[in-house]
């Protein structure tokens, strides 16, 4: 169960490490570069969705204080979620429908 606790501390000190990265330097992983558009969200929400699996980790190795369960488990869910929508707010908007594209006629005659 240890490596499994370790594991989850590596992802989050990589993704923390990234989004420190990303927020320096505007650089970004390849594989993600055609999908960010707004460069410093991405490395916000990189620091936010990273800072869970390290903080469970190291009150898991007793490093940290232990508040209560409802502290960890809220609290780390919160700093996910405003991670993930940063990530989503790093990507472009879908484009725009634009009615002249339609096929047919869009007034039904």
């Amino acid at each position: 169960m240890v490596w499994l606790v370790g594991a989850g501390m590596f992802v989050g000190l990589s993704a923390m490490v990234l989004g420190i990265v990303t927020l320096r330097t505007g650089w970004v992983l390849p594989m993600a570069r055609l999908h960010v558009t707004r460069p410093p969200l991405h490395g916000l929400g990189a620091l936010l969705a990273g800072a869970p699996p390290l903080l469970q980790g190291l009150h898991h190795f007793g490093f940290l204080p232990g508040p209560s369960w409802e502290v960890r488990h809220f609290g780390g869910n919160a700093l996910l979620l405003a991670g993930i929508l940063l990530f989503a707010l790093a990507q472009p908007l879908p484009p725009r429908s634009d009615p002249a594209r339609w096929v047919g006629d869009p007034t039904g005659a």
